[in-house]
């Protein structure tokens, strides 16, 4: 068990992913990657249709061991970095190890091709049976988006020039944003009090706050910032969506953009436009739960500032970090020991940043390195509910990569409809056990507290999934301004909430600080899928 004494906010350890206390453990770690890769291109000429299923097995193993490999040194440049995104030291190294990385990428890329494309069906599924019938999935979803990939040389020319290119793009958009400066303004008769907030974390904090002129004030500084960096922001976005439709659409072929996010999440394109429009058909339900708070705190009509406002002036106290962490943990022993092991493991091996700094990535995160590798979590823990359901949720994401510490690295990772399903289940168990402790008026404000959250993980996730597809094809058809951009986005918002929430222009940059448009396209929809799959399984569990 934990000495929850000893718990306290900080930083995470690197040192057991690379040691970089000594200069020569990083060379030497890309020294030997590099010989096993050059080792594993040595089987080039070996594949052939009729090659034994033990030499198959052997190359399979031998990726996997580069693969994960290449995983640690990536994982530690990346995580360096998202510890502080200002540091020129650890953009470098995220430079060095992507190049790194891509060109390893292109080395070993014939034997995928070869097992793709070249390999007649027979003979395919002749090695896929030859091996556990772990892989077989993986494997046969490789001979079914073959139809996508390119031939050797085109792939390695789009492999080298993603570094330079969207990636590119990616880090400059980070680093721009986790550097921003935010000025709130506070009116006191003819008097203005001027705040400074350096981390967008403590600034966004204020977004729940019990009093609507410092929620107003918040939003108000937070698009001002980003209205004022949107020609830049802007033009980023529209690149990054330009190069994902020249990629996937016009040289591989995917019938649209969101076809490309659904076929590697192994789900077909009806299933995610149900989900869509089964959300959309459902947004009155929020309506209706929107004008209701409106009369909880007081108000006629919510406005947009006020979507996350407490019904409540008598908000939940802060909670120190280490009785949050009593608090999730204690959850998950009830629910079943090895979650809770697992989850302190985490702590143990010190794989947490949880302190709020400047330049630090904000946001929360679980990253996998490598299936035998306790994974890592970052938060910006500030000590609000919200704080400890976060924590809940990223600690859900750990467990759900503890699970699968015995599965190959090439099939160890849920795609992403799937991901979102432990870390959500995570946080219910978290809200069961709060509300089991709270008096009626107390379970009153929660209970608000956890409609707020499924409406920002389900139907917010849905439509901003909804956007992107909208502002996909904008851009590429129509040859859009940024401001057509941001226009479009408060169209999307007007149909999300109707005539429930007075929504303010400033709300038309809300686009440009969601960085899952820029990283991950059509990502957001998992979030939807992965909260109304666990809402099923959680109802079976109670």
């Amino acid at each position: 068990m934990l000495n929850y004494s000893n718990i306290k906010l900080g930083k995470w350890d690197l040192y057991d992913l690379v040691d970089d206390r000594s200069t020569s453990t990083l060379a030497n770690l890309v020294n030997d990657i590099k010989k096993d890769v050059r080792e594993f291109e040595a089987n080039r000429q070996i594949l052939k249709a009729n090659l034994a299923a033990s030499s198959f097995e052997g190359l399979v193993h031998k990726l996997e061991n580069i693969s994960e490999a290449i995983s640690t040194v990536n994982s530690f440049a990346q995580l360096k970095y998202a510890a502080d995104t200002s540091s020129n030291e650890a953009a470098a190294l995220v430079l060095e190890t992507e190049k790194l990385s891509s060109q390893i990428s292109n080395q070993v890329l014939f034997f995928d091709l070869w097992f793709k494309k070249t390999l007649d069906n027979n003979n395919a599924q002749r090695l896929i049976d030859s091996l556990p019938s772990v892989y077989r999935e993986y494997l046969q979803h490789k001979r079914l988006v073959a139809k996508y990939s390119l031939n050797e040389s085109e792939e390695k020319i789009i492999n080298t020039l993603e570094v330079t290119g969207p990636g590119a793009l990616e880090k400059i958009y980070d680093r721009m944003t986790n550097n921003f400066e935010f000025t709130v303004v506070k009116k006191y008769g003819k008097t203005k009090r001027i705040r400074i907030f350096k981390n967008k974390e403590k600034l966004l904090s204020l977004v729940r706050s019990s009093r609507a002129y410092e929620r107003e004030s918040a939003y108000k500084a937070l698009f001002n910032t980003y209205e004022k960096n949107s020609g830049v922001l802007g033009e980023i976005y529209q690149n990054l969506v330009t190069q994902w439709r020249d990629e996937n659409i016009s040289i591989r072929g995917f019938k649209s953009p969101i076809s490309v996010r659904n076929i590697y999440n192994n789900i077909d394109d009806t299933t995610v436009e149900t989900l869509l429009s089964v959300c959309k058909e459902n947004a009155h339900l929020f309506h209706d739960y929107f004008l209701e708070k409106a009369r909880l705190i007081g108000m006629r009509k919510l406005r947009r500032y006020d979507l996350y406002a407490p019904i409540s002036s008598k908000n939940f106290p802060r909670i120190a970090f280490k009785n949050a962490t009593r608090l999730v943990l204690d959850t998950f022993h009830k629910f079943e020991p090895r979650f809770g092991q697992y989850t302190e493991r985490l702590f143990k091996e010190n794989h947490i940043d949880s302190e709020i700094r400047n330049g630090k990535t904000g946001g929360a995160f679980c990253y996998t390195v490598a299936p035998k590798r306790t994974p890592y979590v970052l938060l910006n823990f500030d000590g609000m509910m919200r704080d400890v359901s976060t924590m809940a949720h990223e600690f859900g994401h750990a467990i759900h990569s503890m699970f699968a510490s015995d599965k190959p690295i090439l099939v160890s990772h849920a795609p992403l409809p799937l991901a979102e399903t432990a870390s959500v289940f995570g946080e219910m168990l978290l809200n069961e056990e709060i509300y089991t402790k709270l008096n009626r008026q107390k379970k009153k404000i929660f209970l608000a507290e956890q409609i707020d959250d499924i409406y920002a993980t389900v139907m917010r996730q849905a439509f901003f999934t909804i956007f992107e597809i909208e502002a996909h094809n904008q851009i590429v058809e129509n040859g859009v301004t940024i401001d057509n951009i941001s226009d479009l986005y408060m169209k999307n918002l007007r149909t999300q909430f109707g005539d429930s929430i007075r929504i303010s222009e400033d709300f038309k940059w809300e686009w440009l600080y969601i960085p899952h448009f820029y990283h991950t396209p059509f990502y957001c929809y998992a979030y939807s899928f992965g909260n109304l799959l666990v809402l099923s399984l959680y109802q079976q569990f109670s």
